[in-house]
């Protein structure tokens, strides 16, 4: 696979096989493509060439695209609140498992937060509800998690209950991270540079 902005190819002949169940730790400095990829597996970003299969499927038609959107769940970087924010609740509604979604919210310790709007908590805070929304989206059958820094918002502890949590999950597991817990728990860890994967661990 090959993406670009504009002339810059970002991502350059990536080629990656990622066993269903398995978990995945993408590292390498900022700008080295990690989440352009992330991003070209969600439709977010255009690939260029190459082929991008989940779960045995492409995207050609519409319908593809609409499974590939159940099928994934998504912790964006730096989660913003948006323009016209919703209540906490209706984010971890969104996943399509609220019961599930709010448990997670509440072993994260943001429950109590729930019916504030997004761009009333903090950046931790709203880092855990997007953590609790992806709960929502795997118990919702989302079998596949891209997660892009993650825990970057988050202190120490933390950082330790969010890489349990992620790493528990019944799903396949891809994620962008600078912090080493995190991608000790994973079954490999991949180093990303100037769009280049390479094996580290």
């Amino acid at each position: 696979m090959v993406c670009r902005h504009g002339r810059l190819e970002a991502v350059a002949r990536v080629d990656l096989d990622v066993a269903p169940g398995e978990r995945i730790a993408l590292t390498g400095t900022n700008g080295s493509g990690k989440t352009t990829l992330l991003r070209a597996v969600l439709g977010l970003h255009r690939q260029v060439a190459g082929q991008l299969l989940v779960g045995g499927r492409g995207t050609r038609t519409a319908a593809e695209w609409a499974w590939r959107r159940r099928a994934c769940a998504w912790i964006p970087q730096r989660p913003a609140a948006g323009r016209f924010p919703l209540l906490a609740r209706e984010l971890l509604a969104s996943s399509g498992a609220a019961t599930e979604a709010a448990e997670a919210a509440e072993r994260l310790g943001v429950a109590a937060l729930a019916d504030r709007p997004l761009d009333a908590l903090s950046g931790g805070q709203l880092q855990r509800m997007h953590l609790a929304r992806a709960v929502g989206c795997v118990a919702a059958g989302a079998g596949v998690l891209l997660a892009d820094e993650p825990t970057a918002a988050l202190d120490f502890a933390g950082q330790e209950e969010a890489a349990e949590l992620l790493t528990g999950l019944p799903a396949t597991l891809l994620v962008v991270t600078h912090d080493r817990a995190l991608a000790a728990r994973c079954d490999r860890v991949l180093e990303m540079a100037a769009g280049r994967l390479r094996v580290v661990t």
